[in-house]
Parts: structure tokens; sequence; C-alpha cells
């Protein structure tokens, strides 16, 4: 008698903890994180010159596809007209993972602004104008995993920025740059 209870529990004890088992996800994660930067070359439609400057970027994906990007840009022209683009962003983007490359498009919101050159005939010392303006972006790049730490990144952006005189501003800013990847997120 004590044999069948035995076996009849074990029967029941069985597939009760196997079912108990599938009811836990099989694989999580709380996210995906990389801080960055990098060298920027910026293309504004104000002046027929490059910008170059620097940009800083992290990346948080809160699932396998989807996630949000913070990006800052400082670009300038040459050192003698003193003018500079300086922008501030957030928003979604969408990546997909081939192997060691991660391709991603990215649409943004935010803050510019722009520094333009002293008018003629301003008196030295004279303050430089400076203007923010409101600002969106669509941009796509690659992340490269080079080591398990370690991404690189090639990364184009348009900006629109609204309002800016006479007809708005409509820069595109081509990144290259590297970023830490946290693993302790997986």
């Amino acid at each position: 008698m004590f044999k069948t209870i035995l076996a009849v529990l074990c029967f029941f004890a069985v597939p009760a903890s196997a079912a108990w088992g599938q009811a836990l996800p099989t694989a999580s994660r709380a996210g995906d994180l990389q801080i960055g930067g990098g060298f920027g070359l910026a293309y504004p439609d104000y002046t027929f010159s490059k910008f170059t400057g620097f940009v800083g970027y992290g990346d948080f994906d809160f699932r396998e596809h989807f996630g949000v990007e913070a990006d800052f840009h400082y670009v300038s022209g040459a050192s003698t007209d003193q003018i500079y683009e300086k922008t501030y962003e957030i928003g979604g983007r969408y990546v997909r993972h081939y192997g060691i490359i991660n391709p991603y498009a990215k649409v943004m919101i935010g803050r510019g602004v722009f520094n333009f050159p002293l008018p003629a005939g301003a008196p030295s010392g004279s303050a430089h104008p400076n203007l923010a303006y409101n600002i969106m972006g669509l941009g796509a790049g690659a992340d490269f995993n080079i080591r398990r730490t370690i991404n690189v990144r090639g990364d184009i952006e348009y900006q629109d920025w609204f309002g800016f005189p006479p007809h708005g501003l409509n820069p595109t800013v081509i990144t290259i740059g590297a970023a830490y990847h946290f693993n302790f997120l997986k």
C-alpha cells in the first residue's frame, strides 16, 4: 500500500513541477545599455562649409528590437567665423540583430542652439547671438560588435530645425564613434 501511494504522489508531482517550470520565462533581461561618443561631421544648409565636432550618445533597448536613444551633437565651422550648432535629442529606435551587425533606425525630437557670427560693424567684445529652436531628426546607422563590451557605430541623421529664419535649417549629421556596451543587463 505504501509503495502505491508513493508511486501516485510521484506521478502527480513530476508533471506539476514540469508545468510550474513552463510558467517561468525562458529568457529574460532587464534591457540593453550602451554609452558612447565620437566624431561628428555636419553639412548645414546655412553655409557651404562643413562643420566638425563631437557627439555623445546613449541607447537603452528595453525590448529585443525597441529602445530609446539620447544624443548630443556639438559641431562648429572654421575657427574664424564662430558659428556652431549644438543639439540635444531624445527619441525612439528600432534595431535588428544580425550576428555582429546591428542596424537601426531612429526618430528624435529635441532642442538645437545655433550661434551666429557677429554682424559687420558690431563693437568688439559683443556677445555672439545664439538662438534655440525645436528640432526633429530622422536617422539610421549600424552598431558593429567589435568585442563583447565595445561597439563601433556609423550613423547619419537628417535634422529639421523649426522656425529657423528664413525657411528653416536642415543639417545632415554623420557620426563615427564607439560605445561601451554594458553586459550586466543580459
